[in-house]
């Protein structure tokens, strides 16, 4: 004999509930007085938040509480029920991760961090720019409205340049810290670059984010979903290389119901994970910090270890200043970082102990697909002779190298003698910069 919702025992109905859609509950919730005290239990709609929304307190979109769950649910629905609800979540989980994390490791960049912006507030924004954004991009900036890092006011201008949530890397005058761009300035820019490189009037490109030290400027296609970052061409040739995977990128809804996920999403969920997994890390004085983008773990990274000195060593791929366009002189341009530093139990040699060390001169050899370019031998490291204690913080420099072609690897040596160059205590010794590899990344920060 058939029975209805209506005649199921309280467990078999709320099982039931739980795997329908809300807003069939709520149709349901109109049969009877039974079903809409069921379809009414906060229990179930707990359940509805942690599973369409990730949320596991009643929150609404700006955090605020909520009197229940079934009341956030609704909420939350009246303001992002136009998108796929999975994309939501994902996008906000996204976010939250990197929140948390800045707001434990870098406070102040977190500060800049700009509230979500309305469906009013993207649909000037398009336009203004006479594009359609890519569903995965217009949630991604419902959550979060890039970063406030602009200022009149010329120092604290100079504090917020370096706060950039994506990061950089430094070396000799080049300096590099990129911000996610707030709307408001996305239209400024665009329009801006879309005359200094002679883009149609409406042209498919936007700019996402932005280094306002050395020029890296990174474009989002509107069409196809991809990121894209100029090269050292990017004024004269319009030249720029994609920055996420492209079998990965689906920006718009399809027949197939996959979700779609364009390159802002995937960039920054990668960006997430390098920086929950220490990958990348923050570096500076109390007074000065920033994210580098020098990779701190291998395989990225490597790290040897010679008579008491440990020397780690990795490169970043450098887009901005790579010449991919020339057929006789095309390069691919990296920045190194190396930081040495003597282990505590100090320097060993020859079963003899010695309190310090100092650097004399270096050896590299670098390597483009297997072929030696550069078997460079010279004093000092960027004019530099560091004297190395135990327990005392790394010595850390930056240099860089060009490549006519991907990948390569650096390897090499440093000559270092036990004491001080002045004063030697010992022979001279060679410390190994174990290989640290060098190429174009999938994705490119």
């Amino acid at each position: 004999m058939a029975v209805g919702l209506d005649g199921l025992e309280g467990l078999v109905l709320e099982t039931i509930l739980s795997k329908l859609e809300p807003v069939v509950v709520t149709t349901v919730a109109c049969v009877s007085t039974r079903l809409r005290a069921a379809a009414s239990d906060d229990s179930l709609w707990r359940h509805f938040c942690a599973r369409d929304l990730g949320l596991d307190a009643p929150l609404d979109p700006d955090g605020n509480p909520c009197p229940s769950f079934k009341e956030a649910y609704k909420i939350w629905f009246r303001s992002f029920g136009r998108y796929p609800l999975p994309l939501v979540k994902r996008a906000k989980q996204c976010w939250v991760s990197i929140n948390s994390w800045m707001a434990v490791n870098y406070p102040e960049a977190h500060d800049t961090l700009r509230k979500g912006a309305t469906e009013a507030e993207i649909k000037r924004a398009e336009k203004l720019l006479g594009v359609k954004l890519p569903i995965p991009t217009k949630v991604m900036f419902r959550f979060c409205d890039g970063q406030q890092t602009m200022s009149e006011d010329p120092s604290e201008g100079k504090r917020l340049a370096s706060l950039g949530i994506i990061g950089g890397y430094e070396f000799y005058d080049h300096y590099v810290n990129v911000h996610l761009l707030p709307l408001k300035q996305i239209v400024a820019y665009t329009k801006t670059f879309s005359r200094m490189l002679g883009f149609p009037a409406r042209s498919n490109y936007i700019i996402l984010a932005a280094s306002y030290y050395s020029g890296k400027y990174f474009f989002l296609n509107c069409a196809d979903g991809q990121l894209y970052v100029g090269t050292k061409n990017l004024m004269t040739d319009r030249e720029m290389l994609p920055c996420v995977p492209q079998e990965l990128i689906n920006p718009m809804l399809d027949a197939s119901n996959q979700m779609p996920q364009d390159a802002l999403l995937l960039w920054l969920e990668e960006h997430s994970r390098r920086l929950h997994s220490g990958v990348i890390r923050i570096r500076g004085s109390s007074s000065f910090r920033s994210i580098s983008l020098y990779p701190e773990l291998a395989p990225l990274c490597s790290v040897a270890v010679t008579n008491g000195v440990q020397v780690r060593a990795s490169a970043v791929f450098v887009p901005e200043e790579s010449d991919l366009n020339g057929e006789e002189e095309k390069y691919y341009y990296y920045s190194y970082s190396i930081r040495m530093s003597l282990l505590p139990e100090g320097c060993m040699l020859g079963g003899m102990y010695f309190s310090s060390c100092q650097l004399q001169s270096r050896h590299w050899i670098i390597h483009s697909k297997d072929v030696v370019v550069s078997d460079v031998h010279g004093e000092a490291v960027i004019g530099k002779f560091p004297l190395l204690f135990p327990d005392k913080e790394e010595f850390v420099y930056q240099s860089c190298a060009s490549l006519p072609g991907a990948p390569g690897s650096v390897e090499g040596s440093f000559t270092f003698v036990p004491g001080r160059l002045r004063k030697p205590e010992g022979k001279q010794f060679d410390v190994k910069v174990a290989p640290f590899i060098l190429e174009e990344p999938g994705y490119i920060f």
